[in-house]
């Protein structure tokens, strides 16, 4: 640890799993140690409190893809790092890319482990209305969605910031876009929060040479995890395939019981729609409503002249009340232009669908 700013005295390899491992007697005797200056410096010192995989890799990398379960702290090291980056003025034009505008605000620049959260006194001041943090250093950063590819078109920057990355729906053509845009200073990097999927654009990640690549499950941020969340999510989902990728961080590939593949799946996307002559948007809702209900179903499907049939969305609603998958559909009925909606009607019983 460099003594600088009121540093405390100690040692370059101190964290607080070292000290936490101390003799009692040893701990309190080197807190009481500390000036009240290097006390809070060490409150706010994030290399002191952070788990190795939190950290930047020492090894020479472009993107540092950072594969978390959830709760696992990745938020934070993302969050750390832009920080980190603009404190020592290693970067002055930032890109924060959520899945959409709301995830950039609600996680990364407002959620508890958010820029605004993490911040000391070089507190950054948010323009809502032109979606950007202003430092008081003259630092800026500006907020994505990716599921407006071409609104990182233009835009020039030093440093990017991209959040759950495996989730975006555009996902290969954000991250272009975001690449021809990280071309300032004289070496423009990039960190990646993400639980991991086997999409294309993750696996391609990691096979690159110009990737560091670290991974943490959720048991790693036990200390820091509500107990509640332990036993009814840890005892529900521990050992499933679903698990193994939300809590252990896995690359899971897929279920070799799975009518359709990965790989089929890529092989058969189209580059332009052909005309359609039809579209349904076909909702398959949940028996229940609140939060123990089942996933609501809603997918978009046309159909073109010679009789193919193509997916054109999914806007499927997690644990959702009726008014708002009902809301969710109309307005995929509406984008779309679809000229019907098909809805399931069978709760246990022989199948039957209903038109509207």
């Amino acid at each position: 640890m460099e003594q600088t700013r009121g540093a405390p005295r100690s040692a370059p390899s101190l964290s607080a799993a070292s000290l936490a491992s101390l003799p009692e007697t040893a701990r309190r005797g080197f807190l009481k140690s500390l000036t009240a200056k290097e006390a809070a410096f060490l409150i706010e010192h994030w290399p002191f409190w952070a788990r190795a995989d939190q950290l930047p890799p020492s090894t020479d990398w472009t993107t540092w893809l950072v594969l978390g379960g959830r709760g696992a702290g990745k938020t934070r090291a993302g969050a750390e790092w832009v920080r980190a980056q603009v404190d020592a003025n290693r970067a002055g034009r930032i890109a924060l890319v959520g899945e959409t505008y709301a995830d950039a605000r609600e996680v990364m620049v407002d959620g508890p482990s958010g820029l605004m959260a993490i911040s000391g006194v070089a507190k950054p001041k948010y323009e809502a209305s032109r979606r950007r943090l202003l430092w008081p250093n003259g630092a800026v950063a500006q907020l994505f969605s990716a599921t407006e590819p071409e609104s990182l078109r233009g835009p020039q920057f030093d440093a990017a910031w991209a959040d759950e990355l495996a989730k975006w729906r555009y996902a290969e053509a954000a991250w272009d876009m975001l690449q021809f845009g990280l071309r300032l200073g004289e070496r423009p990097r990039q960190v990646v929060t993400t639980t991991p999927r086997p999409v294309p654009l993750v696996k391609r990640l990691m096979k690159d040479e110009a990737t560091a690549v670290t991974k943490a499950s959720t048991y790693a941020n036990r200390a820091n995890l509500a107990d509640a969340f332990f036993r009814s999510v840890i005892a529900r989902y521990e050992g499933t395939r679903l698990g193994r990728q939300e809590l252990d961080a896995e690359l899971i590939e897929d279920n070799p019981h799975a009518l359709w593949s990965r790989g089929l799946l890529e092989e058969t996307r189209v580059n332009a729609l052909p005309e359609l002559t039809r579209i349904v948007v076909a909702v398959d809702p949940p028996v229940t409503s609140g939060p123990a209900s089942d996933e609501c179903g809603i997918v978009v499907a046309g159909r073109d002249a010679r009789g193919h049939g193509f997916v054109l969305d999914d806007r499927s609603l997690p644990r959702v009340s009726p008014l708002a998958w009902a809301n969710r559909t109309a307005k995929a009925y509406r984008d779309h232009g679809a000229d019907r909606i098909v809805a399931e009607s069978n709760q246990g019983g022989d199948g039957k669908s209903k038109q509207r």
